[in-house]
């Protein structure tokens, strides 16, 4: 039997902070694919690191900020995209990524993501959908689809969700995408074509949560969840879409559209010096 190789680093250790693991995600949640896929494209933008900026808010995925080796701001709830605002306007030549959950950027910041989108901030947003409020209990949240159950709503969801990429897209973002914590390869390249990309990018990503929205739904864990992405998902040729067929469904067995829904080019939000 061959001999085990002992490494005395890992190549992402200049990025992911090793001191601060264990993390504190559960068993089967995504969230930390999600965030290796951000630090293999900061390593490979040719970005100096110190250039890199992450802002994260509150909530699950809003651990992110304090697990990167970068200049990093954990912000109050639902303000993350209006921190990253300022940090990317006193300085333009910042690559500033907010990178936080559905809960945080879609419910009490959603005002923010709108106008970020309309007023096309050159910033970039990672969203890590995982339909629920998984931090404090599995409670309902903004893209809990419909009939979904939750912990606040035990006869399933009565509302209808949030189309992410469709909301975004139709307030003016200069790209839009979708991928899930199953397609790793996709997500960090989108990450990484998202720093050469000026403009407000946002890129969903689809996250299992077992203890927060699977154990309400009949997905025994994050596996599963992955297996129903890996069924369910079909890839859009690049352009822009039909956004409104971008809802998902978990009643029936619908298809779950990923891939690059909206690339443009709008002119990018900008101070400008006004001569009185």
């Amino acid at each position: 039997m061959p001999q085990a190789t002992v490494v005395e680093s890992h190549p992402l250790d200049q990025i992911i902070r090793s001191d601060r693991m264990p993390h504190i995600w559960c068993p089967g949640c995504g969230i930390g694919i999600a965030m290796r896929c951000y630090a293999a494209a900061i390593l490979e933008s040719g970005i100096p690191v110190e250039n890199h900026i992450v802002v994260s808010g509150i909530g699950c995925t809003g651990r992110v900020a304090g697990y990167m080796y970068l200049d990093s701001y954990h912000s109050t709830h639902g303000r993350a995209i209006p921190f990253a605002t300022g940090v990317k306007l006193a300085n333009p030549d910042l690559m500033v990524t907010v990178f936080s959950g559905d809960g945080d950027l879609a419910a009490i910041g959603g005002n923010h993501l709108i106008h970020a989108a309309r007023r096309n901030i050159d910033i970039k947003v990672v969203c890590v959908n995982n339909f629920n409020y998984g931090m404090t209990g599995g409670q309902v949240g903004p893209t809990t689809p419909y009939t979904a159950k939750g912990t606040t709503a035990p006869y399933g969801n009565p509302e209808q969700p949030f189309n992410l990429p469709s909301l975004v897209g139709a307030s003016g973002a200069n790209y839009v995408s979708r991928w899930t914590t199953l397609h790793v390869r996709q997500l960090k390249q989108d990450i990484l074509a998202s720093f050469t990309r000026p403009g407000f990018s946002f890129i969903e990503v689809l996250s299992p949560c077992p203890i927060g929205f699977g154990k309400s739904n009949n997905i025994p864990d994050g596996l599963d969840e992955m297996e129903l992405y890996r069924q369910r998902c079909v890839l859009i040729d690049n352009g822009e879409v039909d956004l409104d067929v971008l809802s998902i469904d978990l009643r029936e067995d619908k298809p779950i559209y990923i891939g690059e829904f909206v690339a443009r080019d709008r002119p990018i939000f900008q101070c400008v010096q006004v001569d009185r």
